[in-house]
């Protein structure tokens, strides 16, 4: 799959990121493994709106909503790629047992 032609280039960075925040949550054994991929979404859909608002100028209400569409959209798809890449590692990880 290319994620290239659904989350934005500038955003790939954020798959890792939040990979690194779920592993940290993991380990931290301080939150439910059922919550994480609604932290992660979360956190991704924040760091989007982050990048959003940095590069776009908004002046109409129809500029505010598309900057929502992309932040929720990208955010999600962030966070869904990152929960994937954790589980083909876990797979991965299994066939060599």
């Amino acid at each position: 799959m290319n994620f290239e032609e659904f989350i934005k280039p500038e955003l790939l960075i954020l798959i890792p990121v939040l990979y690194l925040i779920g592993t940290g949550i993991k380990k931290s054994k301080k939150i439910s493994d059922s919550l994480i991929p609604i932290i992660l979404g979360g956190v991704g859909v924040l760091l989007s709106a982050l990048w959003v608002l940095a590069i776009s100028d908004i002046s109409s209400g129809k500029e505010i909503a598309v900057a929502i569409f992309t932040a929720v959209t990208q955010g999600i798809l962030i966070a869904g790629a990152s929960v994937y890449s954790n589980q083909l590692i876990k797979q991965l990880d299994k066939k060599g047992d």
